[in-house]
């Protein structure tokens, strides 16, 4: 592993990219701090969805989510599957939701929300009723991909040879290894998270960078420019090579 020294910004240019949260506050907060001290406030940063489910602080998330956007940060949040999960749940509380399977984390999100009491008397609506009515319009909101001149943003894949603009929303959310075994140029780099992988890789037609936060590994950040990339850490920027 090569580690480059850090400069103290990269300017303008920098697009930087932050993988599956679920429900980590402090590992947000910490890579956060990592991104602002290589990129400074104004780069921009695309959120590949999954903020939710697992950790301890789903609300924390998403209040620093809400936060960040409201102060003016360029910041572009995707929705994750376990995200849409969540809305899912929202809109129609019930006890057989998939959600609420103990592998999920649908139970530990409602907890950060205060919803134990409800939870604990089986009032599925009372616990969604926990939920404020900003978090859940911010989940509504959250679109399923963002697109630039050379890379595609998005939280799982996407179906190998179908044009960026005709992909279904359950490909977006949910594809794995149709997306992952084909080796394919796909038109842009692609960039995503969803399948947790030792530590993030480069595979050239694509980057995965979900290496496992929701199951208590580190969060971790890139900044991508053209079709190159870098983890950029506390000591300096590892270059992701194909």
């Amino acid at each position: 592993m090569r580690i480059a020294a850090r400069p103290a910004t990269y300017g303008g240019m920098s697009l930087l990219a932050i993988p599956d949260i679920h429900g980590y506050r402090s590992e947000l907060d910490r890579v956060l701090a990592i991104a602002d001290a290589h990129c400074g406030r104004h780069a921009k940063i695309v959120f590949l969805g999954d903020l939710t489910d697992r950790g301890p602080d789903s609300r924390g998330v998403i209040d620093r989510l809400l936060e960040g956007i409201e102060a003016g940060r360029d910041w572009v949040v995707l929705r994750g599957n376990h995200d849409q999960m969540f809305l899912d749940f929202l809109r129609g509380p019930g006890p057989g939701a998939r959600w609420l399977n103990d592998n999920i984390g649908g139970r530990e999100t409602l907890n950060s929300y205060g919803a134990a009491e409800a939870m604990a008397a089986g009032d599925w609506q009372a616990a969604a009723d926990c939920v404020p009515r900003a978090h859940r319009d911010f989940l509504s909101g959250l679109p399923f991909s963002h697109e630039t001149a050379a890379q595609f943003f998005v939280h799982a894949g996407i179906r190998p040879g179908v044009p960026l603009d005709m992909q279904e929303i359950d490909d977006l959310l949910w594809i794995r290894q149709e997306f992952h075994d084909d080796t394919r140029d796909h038109g842009k780099l692609i960039v995503h998270g969803h399948t947790p992988i030792e530590r993030p890789a480069h595979y050239g037609n694509r980057i995965n960078l979900d290496a496992g936060a929701g199951f208590g590994r580190p969060l971790n950040v890139a900044r991508i420019e053209g079709r190159e990339a870098w983890l950029l850490t506390a000591e300096g920027q590892v270059p992701l090579t194909p």
